[in-house]
């Protein structure tokens, strides 16, 4: 009896959807991208283009917080207020989002996530008064919220265990180019135009993801195993779910659902406290004009650019955990230090600039493939886009905090507040396990 050939050897999803024998290389600085596929190099650019234009039409108002409170006459609390609407009610949008995903699919999810907050930056450019503007920035807020989870968890089920830190970390960082251009197109606007028009151009500027909506809807596709789930009804991804506590034959994810939107929460609160107030303590308290602002904030997301890729490095050499640890650390100490630089020290408040975009950034790094190892693919959409939304909800108390806390403080000193998330973010993690090198199941 002849001998029966040996088995074909077992090749990786991205090597199954390229359609070759042969899996690709991980090996070399790009061994991550090559690790992915054809089909899930489309979807990383999907994610990528996804999240810098969600960061676009984000920055769009702290960019033009200065000129909204002189055209209807706000105070600081009342423009906080903008920035604390918009989150909270992200945290419906990511929550709903993420169920979406579990039960139509990831790159559906992230069309409408896409459209919807696109056409609410456009709508906020034509607010003729504080209330309606208020409105449009909430329901800006239920796109805003979606994008990332539903992106992250896309690119996610495609990525390799080995490199899933850096693969998510590289999407995180395009926050850092959207936030780029946002600096880049509000320094032109406002110093060719007017500012009482000048901040509506910036909203409508916000029309741009509806030609990233057109391409994601042609080249996109959910990966292999995500698709499998729900065609075998396994994908009806519920709250419920996600808040089911353990028994003594199953765990349960309440524990996993409670520390990790404690988690969530903590980091956000202290990123969004900076996103939203530094831009007017450069202006207001600093004095710098609309160039030199844009001057400062680039030293702030340069450091963010390359935080976000040395974070996603080392979320997969150091795990997840002591990834978070280290740099929620090195964020509160640099909130702390650039707060109190003193009154003429501009050259210092720019250098630091640097290491203080690079450390509320690298934090950001491990979320991706953190919260998306901690809940099966069935639900990983529910439970990804409750705890990353919901972090952003409740840390949205912080940048209104800051707010009030600034009439009498001073920006500068309210800012200080912010390092409070970070160690909000430090005690969460004694709750939740080390995930690195865990397979997606």
């Amino acid at each position: 009896m002849s001998t029966p050939p040996p088995p074909p050897p077992a090749v990786s999803a991205a090597a199954t959807t390229a359609g070759t024998d042969r899996p690709p290389s991980e090996d070399g600085p790009f061994g991550w991208l090559r690790a992915l596929g054809p089909r899930g190099r489309r979807a990383f650019g999907g994610a990528f283009g996804g999240y810098a234009l969600d960061s676009y039409d984000y920055f769009t108002l702290p960019l033009t917080m200065v000129a909204l409170s002189a055209y209807f006459g706000l105070d600081s609390g009342r423009t906080g207020l903008l920035t604390t609407v918009t989150l909270v009610v992200s945290a419906v949008g990511g929550a709903l989002a993420g169920v979406l995903a579990d039960r139509v699919g990831r790159v559906k999810a992230l069309l409408l996530t896409v459209i919807t907050y696109a056409v609410f930056t456009v709508a906020c450019g034509f607010a003729p008064n504080y209330e309606t503007l208020l409105v449009f920035r909430a329901l800006q807020g239920l796109g805003f919220g979606g994008e990332w989870a539903v992106g992250a968890i896309l690119v996610a089920e495609y990525a390799s265990a080995r490199h899933r830190g850096r693969t998510l970390g590289a999407i995180q960082s395009s926050w850092a180019v959207g936030w780029a251009l946002a600096v880049l197109v509000y320094t032109l606007v406002f110093s060719l135009v007017d500012d009482d028009l000048a901040w509506r151009v910036m909203f409508w500027t916000g029309a741009l993801p509806a030609l990233l909506v057109v391409w994601v809807r042609r080249s996109v596709h959910d990966a292999p195993k995500a698709t499998e789930v729900r065609r075998q009804g396994a994908g009806k991804g519920s709250f419920a779910a996600i808040f089911r506590p353990g028994t003594a034959s199953a765990p349960g994810l309440l524990r996993v659902t409670l520390f990790a939107s404690l988690l969530s929460t903590g980091v956000q609160g202290g990123y969004y406290t900076l996103a939203t107030w530094v831009p007017t303590y450069l202006k207001d308290e600093r004095d710098l004009s609309v160039v030199g602002t844009g001057g400062y904030l680039t030293f702030l997301i340069s450091g963010a650019f390359i935080g976000y890729l040395t974070g996603g490095y080392l979320t997969d050499r150091l795990g997840r955990r002591r990834n978070i640890w280290l740099f929620a650390l090195l964020s509160a100490c640099c909130i702390v230090a650039y707060a109190n630089i003193p009154s003429g020290a501009d050259t210092l408040l720019l250098v630091l600039g640097f290491p203080l975009g690079f450390c509320m950034s690298a934090i950001f790094s491990g979320f991706g493939s953190y919260l998306s190892e901690l809940y099966p693919t069935a639900v990983r959409g529910a439970g990804q886009g409750f705890t990353y939304n919901t972090g952003r909800a409740v840390g949205a108390v912080f940048p209104t905090t800051v707010g009030f806390l600034a009439d009498g403080w001073g920006v500068g000193g309210a800012l200080v507040f912010g390092a409070l998330g970070y160690g909000i973010a430090a005690l969460a993690l004694l709750g939740l396990p080390e995930t690195r090198g865990r397979e997606l199941t």
